[in-house]
C-alpha cells in the first residue's frame, strides 16, 4: 500500500508521480503482462466477482500488452472520475491517501520477470492495473476507495494507522465477497494471483469469516504468503455503507484499548463461511516455516 519516505526520489514530481514511460517497454515484458493476462482472465470467470470481471471488458486491458495509462484512464474518467498515475514504487502513506482522496490510483511502472510468474513481493503494473483498476470502474467500489483515502488522512492525526491498513488489506486487497452463486473475489492480492485465486476459494486451510469492521481492524495479516482468514462481505454497498456512516474516532478508541485477534482466530460472535483446517499454515507455507 505505502512506504515512509521524507522526499520523493529523483525524477518524480512533489506528489511522487512520474511519467509511465510507455513507450520504453520491451517486447519481453509486453509479453509477460500477455501471459499473466491470459492465465488470470481464462481462470477468474466463475471466481472473481461481477463488478471486476465487467470492469475487465470495459477497459480493455488485454490488447497486445501492457496498458498505456493515457488510454485506460480515458475511460476510468468516463465511468466513474478516476485515474491511474505512476509512481516509482511504494510512496508515503501520506501521499498515498491523497492520490485516493482526490479518486487517483497510484500505480507502480515495472513488471515482473518471467520467472516471477507466480510470486513477487513488491507490487508490480500487472498486481496494480490488472488486479486493482477493474474494480474502480465500479461507481460503489469507486466511492469506497476515495472514502479510504480521506479516512486514511484523518487516521495519520490519530495514530491508528495500523488497523486502518488492516482494512485495506483484507477488503481491498484480500476480500471476498458473497453472492447468489457463491464465494467470489473483488480483492487485488487475489485476482492477480493464479494461485491465490484458487487458494482463497478452494483450499479447506484458511478461515471465512462474514466481514465486521471492528473485527477486521483488530486482525494482523500475513504479507508473504497465502492469507489465514478471509473477510466475506454481502456486497460492495455494504462495504461503503459501513465505511462513510461510521465514526471513526471512538471506534480507534476501542481499538487503543483492545487486544489483536490472533490471525488464525475463530470468535464466537464471528459469521463463519469456512472453519479452516490451518493445514497450510501450520505445515510452514510457501516459506517452509512454521506460521
Amino acid at each position: 500500500m505505502s512506504a515512509h519516505a521524507a522526499a520523493p526520489p529523483p525524477g518524480a514530481r512533489p506528489d511522487w508521480t512520474v511519467p509511465q514511460g510507455w513507450d520504453r517497454y520491451t517486447a519481453a515484458e509486453h509479453q509477460v503482462w500477455v501471459t499473466l493476462y491470459e492465465r488470470q482472465a481464462a481462470l477468474l470467470p466463475g471466481r472473481a466477482c461481477d463488478p471486476f470481471l465487467k470492469g475487465l471488458d470495459a477497459l480493455d486491458l488485454h490488447r497486445a500488452g501492457i496498458p498505456d495509462f493515457a488510454r485506460i484512464n480515458e475511460e476510468l474518467m468516463r465511468l466513474t472520475g478516476w485515474t491511474v498515475v505512476a509512481v516509482p514504487g511504494l510512496v508515503p502513506d501520506e501521499v498515498f491517501f491523497d492520490h485516493l482522496a482526490n479518486r487517483r490510483f497510484p500505480a507502480g511502472q515495472f513488471i515482473r520477470r518471467p520467472e516471477q510468474l507466480d510470486y513477487l513481493q513488491e507490487p508490480d503494473i500487472f498486481h496494480d492495473v490488472f488486479g486493482h483498476v477493474p474494480m474502480l470502474t465500479d461507481p460503489v467500489f469507486a466511492d469506497y476507495m476515495q472514502a479510504y483515502g480521506r479516512g486514511g488522512q484523518r487516521a495519520v492525526g490519530l495514530g491508528r494507522l495500523e488497523n486502518l491498513a488492516r482494512l485495506y488489506w483484507y477488503t481491498v486487497e484480500f476480500g471476498l465477497m458473497e453472492t447468489p452463486k457463491g464465494l467470489r473475489i473483488y480483492g487485488a492480492g487475489i485476482v492477480s494471483s493464479r494461485s491465490e485465486s484458487i487458494f482463497a476459494l478452494d483450499d479447506p486451510s484458511p478461515n471465512r469469516l462474514g466481514f465486521d469492521l471492528e473485527r477486521v481492524m483488530r486482525t494482523p495479516y500475513r504479507i508473504d504468503d497465502f492469507q489465514q482468514v478471509y473477510f466475506v462481505i454481502p456486497s460492495l454497498q455494504h462495504l461503503l455503507d459501513v465505511t462513510v456512516n461510521t465514526d471513526f474516532a471512538p471506534l480507534y478508541g476501542r481499538l487503543a484499548r483492545a487486544a489483536d485477534v490472533p490471525i488464525a482466530a475463530v470468535e464466537p460472535s464471528d459469521k463463519v463461511f469456512t472453519r479452516g483446517t490451518q493445514a497450510y499454515a501450520e505445515a510452514g507455507g510457501r516459506t517452509g516455516k512454521a506460521a
